[in-house]
């Protein structure tokens, strides 16, 4: 089966956390567009479920057939399928179709009213429809987007399948009873992203060493790992982070959850666990100052000392083989990115799997971490993935 999936705002991202999910098992792949990348998988998936998985895919869908501008009509109706009710459907474009996007939806809508049917054609004011246009105008399960890939000399059509969660991701972000702005908030789909780049057995154990208000636990539990441990140094992030455990339990009808919470600094934490129990670390740590004057020099080494000492913890924690998916922050200034320069001390490597054909590298750090941060954000994130050697 031919799939396709509309990226996220960090793309390389989103391309490396559907690698690790289907466990490298796509094919063909091609990313014809820098939002897009199609791929060939053996078994047929169930869309839904999927993109509930995924924190850095905006939708999903199937490709039906390759086309051209001359054949794209003919190839278009035989994926029309009105019912009695009002039939609603959008058209969303990647790369350089050559296709005129309204005067195609009118032949569209005119066919379908040749056929005695009710229509609408969904249009938006960006260039190609969101999730939210695509749930709240039924286009899903009243209707059809259509989706026309442009690559080289073919054109691909496909149809969206499913969208972003978008209101139970805000659920579990804003809903939760326990936050803590002032500190900072690992967003849900975030976590499930650095989750799934981890592509660790269910069964293994997976440590959150500074885990605040239990955000990546409480992702991993939905996700149906089975082993969590929590840490953190401060009491509130602990007395926060069951607080949401007992929530999340609750609001989705869970029936039992292990999870151990532990406070301890991280550095500290082989007093209470033994070596090479835990298959995977998760983790965002203390990012340094959020507001105010940041003393960059001061607030880098501070943190460097910080990693790199919990670091040495966490190698002995570790499986052999273990992975770490840690973010470390970057802190900007008016002239440069300014990284943390963590000595690894041969006991870690950095992992990157993705293809040098799929990567842009204005989107990775010069250590090929991934960068998440917008333009008004003075820290912004490297996502990094390690492996104990």
């Amino acid at each position: 089966m031919t799939y396709f999936a509309v990226l996220g705002n960090y793309p390389e991202l989103s391309i490396a956390e559907l690698m690790a999910y289907f466990n490298n098992q796509l094919a063909g792949i091609e990313r014809p567009d820098k939002g897009v990348l199609i791929f060939n998988l053996a078994k047929e998936i169930d869309c839904q479920f999927t993109i509930g998985q995924l924190g850095g895919t905006i939708k999903l869908g199937r490709i039906a057939t390759t086309t051209n501008l001359k054949n794209i009509f003919e190839d278009v109706k035989t994926l029309l399928n009105p019912g009695d009710n009002k039939y609603n459907f959008g058209i969303s474009t990647y790369g350089p179709t050559g296709l005129q996007i309204k005067t195609f939806g009118m032949q569209i809508k005119q066919y379908l009213k040749s056929l005695n049917k009710s229509c609408r054609f969904v249009v938006s004011q960006e260039k190609n429809l969101s999730s939210v246009v695509v749930e709240q105008n039924h286009l899903l399960d009243n209707g059809i987007e259509l989706n026309l890939i442009a690559k080289n000399n073919k054109l691909y059509l496909g149809q969206t399948l499913a969208v972003q969660p978008f209101k139970t991701l805000s659920f579990r972000d804003y809903g939760r009873p326990a936050r803590d702005d002032r500190s900072g908030m690992l967003p849900p789909k975030l976590a499930q992203i650095m989750i799934n780049l981890a592509n660790t057995d269910k069964a293994k154990t997976i440590l959150d060493p500074f885990c605040g208000s239990g955000t990546i636990l409480t992702e991993a539990i939905l996700m149906n790992y089975k082993n969590l441990i929590g840490s953190d140094i401060s009491p509130k992030a602990i007395a926060d982070s069951q607080t949401n455990l007992d929530w999340i339990k609750q609001k989705f009808s869970l029936k039992a959850i292990n999870c151990q919470l532990i406070n301890l600094d991280a550095t500290k934490l082989n007093q209470k666990l033994k070596s090479n129990s835990v298959g995977t670390i998760i983790t965002e740590p203390y990012l340094g100052p959020q507001r105010g004057q940041i003393k960059i020099k001061e607030t880098v080494q501070e943190l460097t000392n910080l990693y790199e000492k919990s670091l040495e913890t966490f190698y002995n924690l570790l499986e052999v083989k273990g992975k770490i998916i840690m973010i470390w922050p970057i802190i900007l200034d008016s002239l440069r990115k300014n990284y943390l320069p963590i000595n690894l001390k041969n006991k870690f490597k950095i992992i990157n799997s993705l293809p040098e054909e799929l990567s842009n590298k204005n989107n990775l750090s010069p250590r090929s971490g991934f960068i998440y941060g917008r333009p008004e954000q003075r820290v912004w994130r490297e996502i990094v993935v390690l492996e104990k050697i």
